[in-house]
């Protein structure tokens, strides 16, 4: 069930109110409005509220110090301040005081509608707190009744929860990495969620999405005038954060001449606008998520090396879903509990052939990947049990026969196999155990190369990345072995 988001609008034209009370419930939202600053601030008392739009100008108080009392009450809820006086001091003032943005009467309904979604945006980050299963270290973990749980009891997840206990509340860059579904973002919030800068801004970008010609504008903001149709001072993410918390996903997709401002912003802790000269001093916070591995992106001149410690004070590599498969069960669980209660639907279960599935699909899309799947299998399920055709994913051994597996995939399934029969060699071995693994492993895996060869030495040595000659002396060496 889908919960809707409030709207505290405070303006004494009545006119103004009446359109913009009609413009956002007819979009879906809960709308209240005041003509009077008290009277806000009694129902700002009382009520809490996913957005505030204030005018500037009120007949009792101002809209700064309609602001500043404002955010002394509701700290977290976006502000926009709207004012037909849209001078860059204005700007500076509303941010310094904590504004999210402002809006220039009269003002166009595009523009409205842009700047009210990406409000409400950051104030879903913001107040989305993320949950631990657990207590890792003296973190405690939050008990609002909403928000977000990272699942996972795995030796792995509580080595990640540790580290961002340890890590939280020290003011320092983050570098997240993973694969695609693994829950960087996730691991960003909640380092958000237990870091003294909880109570100021979040804001989530994701460097991949924005076009390289916008992004400098989005990121550092423009001034009036700056390029065609830059018809107002816009403040970008960078300074609108300050105080709080910048996540930049993808920042391997960053261009270089965009990551040398970015390493000014962390050296320096400052930017300017596009189009203007005034240096603009900014205290921000910058974790930051990769899937692309940035040390090969060095080595090909695509990112810089120098920002790439400076991002990498602290990282964090979260796992495929592969190699935490003890909490796929738990994961499902979750999910379940999550959509049924979302979609009205009596609890779930999944089907033992279901969930051994589960377990045993390779999930390239991680966390992700299943999250999407239960939600699916929810919806098209009409009992309570969930069975295996419901979930809709490929039998794991036709996938591995139908397509080439690649050599990420091939190194987990190699880990799995010997997760299994490493405790059994390791029993077996009381001296030179290493050297022991290695020539069990080596003369098994020639055998078969050779085997798989029709013991073609040349193909052999190719396969196995040797010379033909090393492999010449790896044969003899068994051969003799076995005649002593």
């Amino acid at each position: 069930m889908t919960i809707m988001e409030k709207i505290l609008i405070i303006d004494d034209d009545e006119s103004l109110v009446h359109f913009l009370s009609r413009f956002f419930k007819r979009k879906g939202y809960a709308v209240t409005a005041c003509l009077r600053g008290r009277d806000a601030l009694e129902e700002i008392s009382r009520h809490t509220f996913d957005l505030i739009l204030l005018d500037y100008k009120m007949p009792e108080l101002n809209g700064l110090d309609m602001l500043a009392k404002i955010k002394s009450i509701e700290v977290k809820t976006p502000v926009i301040l709207m004012t037909a006086y849209g001078t860059t001091d204005l700007a500076i003032e509303t941010m310094k005081l904590g504004a999210y943005d402002y809006l220039i009467k009269p003002f166009d309904r595009k523009d409205l509608t842009h700047i009210v979604n990406e409000a409400l945006l950051v104030n879903r980050q913001m107040k989305e707190i993320v949950r631990f299963p657990t207590d890792p270290s003296s973190m405690p973990a939050p008990r609002d009744k909403d928000g977000l749980q990272i699942v996972g009891n795995s030796r792995k997840m509580q080595e990640i929860y540790k580290r961002i206990g340890q890590i939280a509340q020290k003011d320092i860059s983050v570098l997240i990495t993973g694969e695609s579904g693994t829950g960087k973002e996730l691991a960003a919030k909640a380092i958000y969620h237990h870091s003294s800068r909880k109570d100021k801004p979040f804001i989530a970008v994701n460097c991949a999405a924005i076009p390289e010609s916008l992004f400098e504008s989005e990121l550092f903001g423009h001034e009036r005038g700056a390029f065609t149709g830059a018809e107002r001072t816009y403040i970008g993410k960078i300074e609108r954060c300050s105080g709080g918390t910048l996540f930049l996903d993808e920042i391997g997709e960053l261009s270089t001449s965009l990551q040398s401002k970015l390493l000014r912003v962390l050296q320096e802790g400052e930017i300017e606008r596009l189009g203007g000269n005034q240096t603009i001093k900014v205290d921000i916070r910058i974790i930051t998520a990769t899937n692309k591995n940035l040390e090969e992106e060095i080595a090909s001149g695509t990112f810089r090396k120098d920002l790439y410690f400076r991002l990498k004070v602290i990282s964090i590599e979260l796992p495929p879903l592969t190699h935490r498969r003890e909490d796929i069960p738990h994961l499902a669980d979750y999910f379940l509990m999550r959509f049924c209660a979302e979609y009205g639907k009596p609890i779930c279960y999944l089907s033992e052939e279901a969930l051994n599935k589960l377990i045993s699909y390779s999930w390239p899309g991680n966390v992700r990947e299943l999250e999407n799947c239960i939600r699916r299998a929810v919806l098209i399920t009409p009992g309570e049990v969930i069975p295996e055709s419901s979930l809709m994913i490929p039998d794991s051994k036709a996938a591995h026969l139908s397509s080439p597996l690649t050599r990420e995939q091939l190194v987990d399934r190699l880990r799995e196999k010997l997760d299994e029969i490493l405790p059994e060699i390791l029993r077996l071995s009381k001296e030179d155990i290493h050297a022991n693994i290695i020539e069990m492993v080596e003369e098994i895996l020639i055998e078969k190369t050779m085997q798989a060869c029709g013991d073609n030495q040349v193909q052999a040595a190719k396969m196995l990345g040797i010379s033909r000659n090393t492999l010449r002396v790896r044969l003899k060496k068994q051969s003799h072995e076995m005649t002593d």
